[in-house]
């Protein structure tokens, strides 16, 4: 995992400068607009930071992944003058926010103490790692990935927006409608992954409660005893919901191509970054699982990470 973040670091980093010393021809309003979320993005970060190391809780930049993305979509949006193609993905940025948000606050993400809500469960893991069990280490690692490099590729998977008001001047086409329909269904689809999680992971975790209290009838049901979700999306997919997120955004990227932007273009930075975070990310996680399930190792010969086999076919 440590060379997974490495890795990512530093190609954050060479694609980072590389885009935003490239000679883009961005207009005054565009390079205006692009200045004013980049110093959010550095503000938002270095915010999770201290917050992070005075509560001890590092999950802060897990509480704003779903909401700062609907902030920067509407200030571009505002910034192009509220064209409609940028409407339609300030929209559909929305659409995911507040979907995500739900489904983390129902989790005990959030807490009215702002700084509180339960804390991603791969940190502590994390912290055993030998290389980062002192407090410098680990405070640099928090800085550095949890903070900056989170937050950045925030604002770059979300920046396919400015490149789609550069081309503004090509009206809303067919193509965009259905770039648009697919990204909807996608969410709809990880809305559906997360629902089936949710229910499985509740219902196991009040059988092994009343275990605790003296019934270990229920948690002895084979279905819930596998640990992990495995039914339902789960069955084709070993993370249906990373794929649906992987994917939503790279639709969201050809909203540049729909607009009259090059197949490939410096905004698809943000969406091949991410796919290399859900690749370590799902690799660490199934560590975890792995470890403490013995039929997941069965399960995961059997489904693919991603992509269902039939559509390889």
């Amino acid at each position: 995992m440590i060379r997974t973040i490495l890795f990512l670091t530093a190609t954050l980093t060479l694609v980072s400068v590389a885009v935003f010393t490239a000679d883009l021809n961005f207009s005054s309003a565009e390079w205006t607009a692009l200045t004013q979320v980049f110093w959010v993005t550095l503000g938002v970060a270095l915010l999770c930071f201290v917050v992070g190391e005075l509560t001890g809780n590092n999950s802060q930049v897990d509480k704003l992944w779903s909401l700062i993305p609907i902030y920067y979509g509407w200030h571009f949006a505002a910034a192009a003058g509220f064209e409609p193609r940028t409407n339609m993905m300030a929209l559909l940025i929305t659409l995911w926010g507040l979907r995500l948000t739900f489904n983390f606050a129902r989790r005990g993400g959030y807490s009215w103490k702002f700084w509180g809500g339960e804390e991603d469960y791969r940190w502590s893991v994390l912290r055993q790692n030998p290389a980062l069990q002192s407090r410098i280490a680990w405070m640099l690692f928090n800085l550095f990935f949890i903070c900056l490099y989170q937050n950045a590729l925030i604002l770059l998977f979300t920046l396919p927006i400015l490149e789609a008001w550069r081309h503004s001047y090509h009206a809303l086409g067919t193509a965009d409608y259905l770039v648009a329909g697919a990204m909807f269904l996608l969410i709809v689809m990880e809305t559906v992954a997360d629902q089936q999680q949710y229910v499985y992971q509740t219902e196991k975790h009040r059988r092994l409660q009343l275990a605790k209290e003296g019934d270990p009838v229920p948690a002895s049901d084979p279905y819930y005893k596998k640990g992990f979700t495995h039914t339902g999306l789960w069955k084709y997919m070993r993370h249906p919901n990373y794929a649906a997120e992987q994917a939503i955004w790279i639709c969201f990227y050809l909203f540049t191509v729909s607009a009259g932007s090059a197949w490939i273009n410096w905004s698809i930075i943000g969406a091949v970054l991410l796919l290399f975070l859900f690749l370590g990310s799902s690799n660490f996680s199934e560590g975890i699982t792995e470890a403490k399930y013995p039929e997941f190792a069965e399960y995961k010969k059997k489904t693919p990470r991603f992509i269902p086999w039939k559509f390889w076919l």
